[in-house]
């Protein structure tokens, strides 16, 4: 009798000009939390859509259980016990969430009982924390909400071994802590998890052993109690990695004040009140962390000041110069640059070129247009610059985004934004998904452009991302800022707590 729940042997995957896979191991025991880790890149996703049933091996077996399994499709590795939360997210937008959990379900009858399946689905939500409103469209949830749906889709159906992809990335510490002690429930309860991630202090907090990508190939496998972060990274990138704070060369001078909101309110797609008189300064290359749950207006915060959501009342301001109410043009005319949290659907134009993306923002500015038409031969040069300064690993500049990496995706996006020369910079979840490397060089970024004098927002659910990189810190919680503080002062105990609701004076 086998302890072994899942065992892959020599997994090759080739694409064209590329071997995803390179004769790849990787075994799972029953009833254990095993972490799978790698830089982006590394053969992950890969691996992941092949026992998913997404991919067919072009050499390798599979066993699921000892035995021999051969998944021709999603649906019949789902069948088989095998569900997983990718990192991009496989929802139908217009559908309600629990449309979207009983989708494709056979179980499903033909006459669909809707309250006993949004009450099922609450009972779900309830029993492993993570609120979201059944009734709710999916294209009206925010990203972290819509991970919510995509581990309680899986849940739903009962799912033997669960696969999930980055699945704290919008949790805080204490829902993360809920979600780890879940996990154990489950594993307690026979089941198998593999946790893709690139927060190795989690990984080494709720994992029981851990194997290492790189390259496509196995680098190895350790008992999580026998290893150390640093081991890890350095497993993962083939190289030292540092984890202290990135330096700062230049101070930033929060008197003087290049982005300014007073009084902002505005609604979220559903009509409902998202900002509350949200008033907030940024100063010349200062770095103001916005810590919060997924969900608590955010998105709506980051869209309002790009002008790509109107807002009811309140005043924006860049420079001192107010920039007109939902005007996104306008915005990036006053010196506003925009990361969003979705950088594959927001940020970019997945199906399109790397330079047809670098060029999206200054496209009808006379050095790449000429008489309405694009001067191609100077949109490619720029692209290659820019590709060649922000280190983006691509085959040349004309391929697809979709085909990057993720952490090449973003460098394409950070080039592209920092290179409009903006005065305020917001970055929403930065470095939500990559790996350690490319954390590591997207926050360098960041730190560059503060240095440089742009204002920077970081929004982000990370409290360790948002603790190592701001000068100082604001929570939002439902809309309203509840807390304004500097950096040096706040604690990952008292932002966890005001994230979640608690008072100021309550938290200290």
């Amino acid at each position: 009798m086998t302890n072994s729940a899942v065992r892959m042997t020599g997994v090759v995957k080739r694409f064209p000009g590329v071997v995803a896979n390179d004769g790849v191991n990787f075994e799972v025991l029953k009833g254990e939390v095993h972490a799978l880790l790698g830089e982006n890149g590394a053969g992950k996703s890969t691996l992941s859509n092949i026992l998913t049933g997404l991919y067919r091996p072009d050499e390798g077996t599979i066993e699921l259980n000892g035995a021999p399994m051969s998944f021709a499709s999603p649906k019949a590795a789902l069948d088989a016990g095998i569900g997983m939360v990718h990192q991009h997210f496989r929802l139908v937008e217009p559908f309600t969430v629990a449309e979207n959990v009983i989708l494709g379900n056979q179980e499903t009858p033909f006459l669909i009982d809707a309250e006993s399946i949004i009450d099922r689905v609450n009972e779900l939500a309830a029993r492993y924390d993570m609120a979201v409103d059944p009734n709710a469209k999916i294209w009206q949830l925010s990203v972290g909400e819509q991970q919510r749906v995509e581990i309680l889709k899986v849940l739903y159906r009962g799912a033997q071994v669960l696969i999930l992809d980055e699945p704290t990335a919008v949790l805080t510490p204490i829902e993360a802590d809920a979600l780890f002690r879940t996990l154990r429930a489950m594993t307690a309860e026979g089941r198998t998890v593999i946790f893709i991630s690139h927060k190795l202090d989690e990984v080494m907090s709720v994992s029981d052993r851990i194997t290492v990508l790189r390259g496509g190939r196995t680098v190895g496998t350790v008992a999580t109690m026998d290893t150390s972060t640093r081991e890890l990274a350095s497993m993962m990138v083939g190289r030292s990695v540092e984890f202290s704070r990135v330096v700062r060369r230049n101070p930033g001078v929060p008197a003087d004040v290049v982005l300014s909101l007073s009084q902002v309110n505005c609604d979220d797609d559903r009509g409902r009140h998202a900002l509350h008189d949200v008033s907030l300064t940024v100063g010349r290359g200062e770095i103001v962390g916005v810590a919060g749950v997924a969900g608590n207006g955010q998105r709506e915060l980051a869209e309002v000041i790009a002008g790509m959501r109107s807002s009811t009342s309140g005043r924006i301001a860049v420079a001192g110069n107010e920039v007109p109410n939902g005007k996104a043009r306008a915005a990036i005319a006053g010196g506003v640059a925009h990361v969003p949290e979705d950088r594959l659907h927001t940020g970019l134009a997945a199906g399109h070129s790397v330079e047809d993306n670098m060029a999206l923002k200054n496209y009808r500015t006379p050095l790449l247009s000429k008489f309405g038409l694009l001067r191609r031969n100077v949109i490619a040069t720029q692209a290659s610059d820019l590709v060649t300064k922000y280190d983006v690993k691509t085959p040349d500049t004309a391929t697809p985004v979709r085909l990057l990496s993720g952490g090449n995706v973003q460098k394409v996006l950070l080039a592209r934004e920092f290179s409009t020369r903006p005065k305020v910079l917001m970055a929403a979840s930065p470095t939500r998904g990559l790996d350690v490397g490319a954390i590591e060089t997207v926050r360098g970024r960041l730190v560059e452009a503060a240095d440089d004098g742009v204002g920077i927002l970081l929004i982000s659910e990370d409290l360790e991302e948002i603790m190592s990189l701001a000068d100082r810190i604001v929570v939002i919680y439902e809309g309203r800022l509840v807390a304004d503080m500097p950096a040096a002062d706040a604690t990952r105990e008292q932002l966890g707590l005001l994230m979640g609701g608690a008072k100021m004076e309550a938290s200290r």
